[in-house]
This record gives C-alpha cells, structure tokens and sequence, in this order.
C-alpha cells in the first residue's frame, strides 16, 4: 500500500530521486538531504506505514528488516566498529516530520545524550 501524498512513498515509487545506500524487497535507505550528522541515513519501509504507533504484529518481520537494514547501512558507511544511534520519531511530540515510519542511522561523530 502506498499513499500518493507521502513524500518516502514518492521516492519508493522513484518519482523523488535519493541517494540510495541500501534496498531490499521491503525496505529503503537513502541519504537525509538535512543530515544531522556525518552518517545520516533513513531506512523505510517500501510498505507506507504512517508511524510505529500505526504498526500491527503483523508487521513484525518488517520491522526487523528495518533495524537489520540500519545496521547493514552503519556497516557500509563504516560507523558501526566506533558506535551509530537508530532513532525512530513518532507522532508530534516525538519529531516525526514526515508521517511514513523511518529509522534515522546517525553516526561519524560522538553523539550527545540527552539527544534534544
């Protein structure tokens, strides 16, 4: 299911160009074009999911291919021997920006805590 409207569904469908890092059947990652760190890479499902909050059990398996997807990212960016933080902003209060489930991969640089 995708959502005409959705800016990560645009670029699924290749109609918004990215920097693609990483893709699989399910899954996306591409480079943030505001990165907020050396490494700044978003990993999405190809699924439009609106936030973890809209995500069911049944997309379990789905949400463990985005995290491996992070980690595979971390690795091919060569931050992931010295440390990266996967970060997944949901609903308002909690940053998300662009409503299409994404996982932030920071790394490159020691990061702060708390993050803001």
């Amino acid at each position: 299911m995708t959502d005409e409207n959705c800016l990560f569904c645009k670029i699924v469908a290749g109609v918004i160009a990215a920097e693609v890092v990483l893709e699989t059947d399910k899954v996306l990652a591409f480079r943030d074009i505001g990165p907020q760190a050396p490494t700044h890479v978003l990993v999405i499902p190809k699924e439009h999911i609106s936030s973890l909050d809209a995500a069911t059990e049944e997309h379990g398996a789905l949400l463990g291919e985005i995290m491996l997807a992070a980690r595979d990212a971390a690795r091919a960016d060569g931050v992931a021997e010295a440390g990266f933080r996967a970060v997944i902003n949901t609903g308002s209060d909690g940053g998300q920006t662009v409503h299409h489930l994404h996982l932030h991969v920071l790394g490159g640089r020691a990061l702060q805590w708390p993050p803001g």
